[in-house]
């Protein structure tokens, strides 16, 4: 569950009351950095007053943001919201998930200072949101609507995300252009995932045949992790590796194919993101609300 922790933004145990006191302060944050920025960028006024300012809770305003991005003379906007209601209603996990993986991109991109940057531009955090909205169709018998928005997000934000595909919480979906998830694939809780990664199959096999990603996993640039193989808890993928084995929890791997060049490394590769084999630290990088 999403909570201040040291002056940064962490996902950890609590109960309900404290999930709306999260809900909350970050409502309450968003739509004053929206008032800070109409103030700075009058000319887009339209935009943080309908995204945000005129909206009556984050969920909502998540909701219109992402289907304001997805909406075409085939889907409108109001279609795509009443989907998002309709999922949120019955699926309350999915209120969760967004929260969390707004948390991550603050507390894991260096590049990103405000909640309103991943809210209003990123098109990693929207194209997760829209996997989870394509996902609870997919499983609840509207499943041509589910691919229709795969196929509308990978035109809009460059992913490829199979609607059966199963995600965690707290994910992060750094730059997120070229994506490719295949339909049998897991990712778990806390991983990140930079652009043009492939988690794929290897040829025409049929039945589960994709990767699964677990918890705190880190996935370098322009990865390929190829077939029904386990990537172990805080594993870290280096950038352009073809990952064709399994990957021990913590190991790194790198190369073409892949092979282990650490094992016993860092915990929480997924919030260090570092690609490059160093040892920087990520504790520079805060984010306090």
């Amino acid at each position: 569950m999403p909570r201040l922790h040291s002056g940064r933004l962490t996902l950890i145990s609590g109960d309900i009351d404290g999930l709306q006191n999260f809900t909350d302060t970050l409502w309450q944050r968003l739509r004053q950095e929206a008032e800070e920025a109409f103030d700075r960028a009058p000319m887009l006024a339209p935009l943080f007053l309908d995204s945000i300012l005129n909206q009556p809770s984050f969920e909502s305003a998540v909701f219109h943001r992402v289907a304001a991005r997805l909406k075409n003379d085939v889907v409108s906007q109001p279609m795509i919201i009443d989907a998002f209601n309709r999922a949120s209603a019955n699926e309350p996990d999915i209120s969760l998930a967004l929260r969390s993986d707004i948390a991550a991109v603050v507390e894991r991109d260096p590049a990103c200072e405000r909640f309103i940057e991943p809210f209003l531009y990123f098109k990693g955090f929207h194209a997760i949101q829209t996997h989870r909205l394509a996902f609870w169709l997919w499983n609840n018998g509207e499943r041509d609507f589910a691919l229709y928005l795969q196929s509308r997000s990978s035109d809009v934000f460059q992913t490829d995300i199979h609607p059966a595909a199963r995600f965690g919480h707290s994910i992060f979906l750094d730059h997120a252009t070229g994506l490719v998830v295949g339909e049998t694939t897991v990712v778990e809780d806390d991983v990140s995932i930079l652009q043009n990664v492939t988690l794929g199959g290897t040829g025409k096999d049929a039945g589960d045949r994709h990767p699964k990603i677990r918890r705190g996993a880190m996935i370098g640039a322009g990865a390929k992790i190829l077939g029904n193989i386990e990537i172990g808890e805080h594993a870290r993928i280096a950038a352009g590796s073809v990952v064709l084995r399994p990957v021990e929890a913590y190991a790194t791997v790198a190369g073409i194919p892949a092979k282990t060049i650490r094992t016993g490394g860092p915990a929480e590769p997924s919030r260090r993101m570092d690609q490059i084999l160093s040892d920087l630290s990520y504790d520079s990088f805060t984010y306090t609300i």
